[in-house]
């Protein structure tokens, strides 16, 4: 039984509270003091309800003591079962040691990772139990300070963060009393860096900006991502668009609400509006179902390719914009959300409102922020850091060692002009390090195909004869340029060619209306 007594801070009155214990034949058990509020606890066995009934009373009479009643716990006892939960809670093992080197407390964590009995831990010597650190050493030492090293635990290598224990001692210099061991397994700690990396993947940490092209992306994307406005990043196919939108996304106040991307190009109009708005469902038999727009409320949705979209969709996407409202398909009513837009495309949207093939006051409502991403031909100086971002990564994930990459290779790297971007860089580092078996990664690992912005990819294994490239040249030329031309004569103008020699080609590779569609 416990007692809680309320009582005035005056000399003498724990002795006449223990007074009357004595009285009574009561075995006191503890007794705690709490001087800031003025309380006094007193524990001891169970006793007769009567003999209760009159010890209470007795107490409550003595001059000074203004309440009485019975508590659960001592103070002393709330903190050690606290403590004692809080430790068994912790997945990474928790030592405590004296001055001299000796187990005074552990948690189930660290008997695991120790492979024994709390019984068989307490009075241990931890040089014992930890190899490769000399704790007697540093206990001992003049000044002792937090340490972090590696150390041994049941033949497995763990680190341990070392943090000693000091008492204070009034005016004097404080006493070690011991000190405190955190191990923590390579397992445990591979989990918390995955952690950390999977916040870091999402956040601008992770795009490569040596150059000064992408520095200026970056830091125009940082305040941008603190405003409401909508976001929209042009720039070539695998640049990093979506990487991009995630890292404003998680920049911003709406980080710990969801981040949906949609495609716009890659689902049909219906499906697509029922994916980004969702549908209702008068069957019992079918559910409705929550839009993009609707499970993305308070966070950012993301629409890749917008240029893609229907006019039917992109009429309902513009009144979403003006009043954060929109009907599901199939449904009279009207849902509002919070939802801020970024968008991206690699088309020309002002071409294509110039041509009626995207809504112009949907392009203004979109186009508020804007940010272009430049392609990977033109900022050079992230070729490097990108490149070995990705040879360490893939060599980490098929668990082979990191190979170099070669002078030249990186020259060859630097100078391809890369038509699909850092995506086709990272995909053909993939194949190059997964077949690589040597520990230097070489021109002759890339098999990257030959390519010219005139003249697009070229055969590597190129055969046959400069009179046959030649005709492959004109045909495809040709090809090219007759829907623009679609006549001989017109044709024959563009080239300064003759109308009979071009009229001649032009049946020889049998190019005309019926053959390209202009």
């Amino acid at each position: 039984m416990r007692l809680e007594i309320h009582c005035a801070d005056r000399i003498g009155i724990a002795q006449e509270i223990l007074n009357i214990l004595v009285n009574y034949r009561v075995d006191l058990k503890g007794i705690e003091v709490d001087s800031v509020n003025c309380r006094m606890y007193v524990s001891f066995p169970p006793i007769e309800f009567e003999q209760f009934q009159k010890i209470m009373p007795e107490i409550r009479l003595i001059d000074g003591v203004e309440d009485v009643r019975t508590t659960a716990f001592l103070p002393s006892e709330r903190e050690h079962n606290e403590l004692n939960t809080l430790l068994s809670a912790l997945p990474d093992g928790v030592i405590s040691i004296d001055a001299k080197g000796g187990v005074r407390h552990c948690n189930d964590a660290a008997c695991r990772d120790l492979n024994l009995s709390l019984d068989e831990v307490i009075g241990s010597s931890i040089n014992v139990l930890l190899k490769g650190f000399n704790f007697t050493r540093w206990l001992e030492g003049n000044e002792v300070l937090g340490q972090t090293t590696r150390v041994e635990v049941a033949g497995e290598d763990y680190i341990a963060d070392i943090l000693p224990i000091s008492v204070p001692q009034g005016t004097e210099s404080d006493v070690l009393a011991g000190a405190v061991i955190n191990i923590k397994s390579q397992s445990r700690l591979g989990q918390q860096v995955s952690a950390f990396r999977r916040y870091g993947q999402e956040s601008f940490a992770t795009i490569h900006n040596q150059s000064t092209a992408m520095r200026r992306v970056v830091r125009e994307a940082r305040k941008m991502a603190q405003l409401e406005a909508p976001i929209l990043i042009t720039g070539e196919t695998g640049t990093g668009k979506e990487l991009l939108a995630r890292a404003c996304h998680y920049a911003s106040n709406r980080s710990l609400k969801p981040f949906i991307a949609l495609s716009c190009a890659s689902l049909p109009d219906d499906v697509a509006e029922s994916e980004l708005f969702g549908f209702a469902s008068f069957d019992d038999q079918v559910p409705s179902k929550r839009g993009v727009l609707e499970q993305a409320d308070g966070g950012t949705v993301f629409l890749d390719e917008v240029g893609e979209m229907s006019e039917q969709l992109q009429t309902k996407l513009l009144r979403f914009l003006q009043d954060g409202t929109f009907r599901k398909v199939g449904d009279e009513n009207e849902v509002k959300v919070n939802v801020r837009i970024i968008a991206a495309t690699q088309k020309d949207l002002p071409a294509m409102v110039q041509e009626g093939g995207f809504r112009e006051d949907l392009y203004y409502r979109i186009n508020v922020l804007t940010l272009e991403i430049a392609p990977l031909r033109d900022r050079k100086a992230d070729v490097k850091p990108l490149a070995e971002h990705f040879i360490q990564k893939y060599a980490q994930q098929n668990g082979q060692a990191v190979p170099s990459l070669h002078p030249e290779c990186l020259e060859f790297l630097e100078q391809y002009p890369w038509p699909g971007n850092v995506r086709q860089l990272e995909n053909a580092i993939y194949r190059a390090v997964s077949l690589l078996d040597d520990k230097e990664l070489r021109i002759e690992n890339m098999q990257l195909p030959t390519f010219t912005h005139d003249l697009g990819y070229l055969e590597s294994d190129f055969e046959g004869t400069l009179e046959q490239a030649v005709k492959r040249f004109e045909a495809t030329l040709l090809r090219k340029l007759y829907p623009a031309y679609p006549s001989s004569r017109q044709l024959a103008k563009r080239l300064g060619l003759s109308h009979t020699a071009v009229a001649n080609k032009l049946r020889e590779y049998g190019i005309n209306r019926k053959t390209v569609k202009v």
